[in-house]
């Protein structure tokens, strides 16, 4: 099963500890201090929606894209309910395609560590840089190795509320330095009991939905490599939301780039 279906409809409900208006705040600091303030910027990975959404209130004029058209008709429907004028495409990060280019690309929560292979990740740089104006900022977040070694590594998370539970089953491979996720579901349906409406009111049907998803380590030596392969300038990595160095305890990092004019590009007007 494609990662992100089943999952789709309860996201916002289980991810609602992530900091989205912190991290926004942390990313537009960001844009502002190389001189994007305004204009039009793309989203890898937008999911629900929730990051664009931030960037949006913040005056960006947004583009999202996700591979998963569950997760993104749950995106149009809460910009819709907030009348936001946000263009939401369903497309795979590795080809993705746009009309013009764009002040800036972003990219959270973790979606370029479900890039897998090196090949694949500079596929995703190389269009990255393809769509980007002139000196424009790619700012993406990478969950770190010692995240997933130390940190995740062969663990069980598990919670438990009303509106449903989850079983998140983490298990790490070293040699392929891969995260695998076993997710099992949980969410309550009401259900019918004939001839006994009080026990019918009590009653609850579980419906369970499984997934499994794969994300990739990478170290910074190799993104590096790779970001500067797919012709973009590497500027900096910070420990998230600072602008000081990672730690070799850091969990997750961010990591700006800027295109850099170069000879026979072909430049696309938005």
């Amino acid at each position: 099963m494609q990662p992100y279906t089943g999952f789709a409809a309860v996201y916002d409900m289980f991810m609602d500890n992530v900091p989205y208006e912190e991290w926004a705040v942390y990313v537009k600091k960001i844009l502002t201090k190389y001189g994007i303030e305004q204009g039009l910027v793309l989203e890898l990975g937008c999911g629900t929606g929730s990051m664009a959404r931030q960037l949006a209130a913040g005056g960006y004029d947004m583009i999202g894209i996700d591979n998963s058209e569950e997760m993104l008709q749950i995106a149009r429907d809460k910009s819709g309910k907030g009348n936001e004028k946000i263009l939401y495409l369903c497309q795979d990060m590795r080809e993705f395609e746009l009309f013009g280019t764009v002040a800036a690309v972003v990219s959270v929560c973790d979606s370029m560590n479900y890039i897998l292979s090196e090949e694949d990740l500079l596929q995703v740089f190389k269009l990255v840089n393809n769509y980007l104006d002139p000196n424009g900022l790619f700012i993406f977040d990478l969950d770190t190795q010692y995240a997933y070694e130390e940190v995740l590594g062969d663990t069980t998370i598990a919670e438990n509320r009303s509106e449903g539970s989850f079983i998140w089953e983490n298990t790490y491979y070293e040699d392929e330095q891969m995260n695998e996720i076993n997710l099992s579901l949980f969410i309550p349906e009401q259900a019918e009991a004939e001839g006994d409406s009080e026990r019918a009111s009590r009653a609850k049907l579980f419906r369970r939905y499984e997934e499994t998803h794969y994300r990739r380590a990478y170290s910074l030596k190799t993104v590096k490599q790779l970001i500067e392969e797919a012709g973009m300038e590497w500027i900096a990595v910070y420990e998230a939301l600072t602008e000081k160095k990672p730690k070799k305890d850091s969990e997750r990092v961010y990591i700006i780039a800027r295109e850099k004019r170069q000879k026979n590009k072909l430049y696309i007007e938005a």
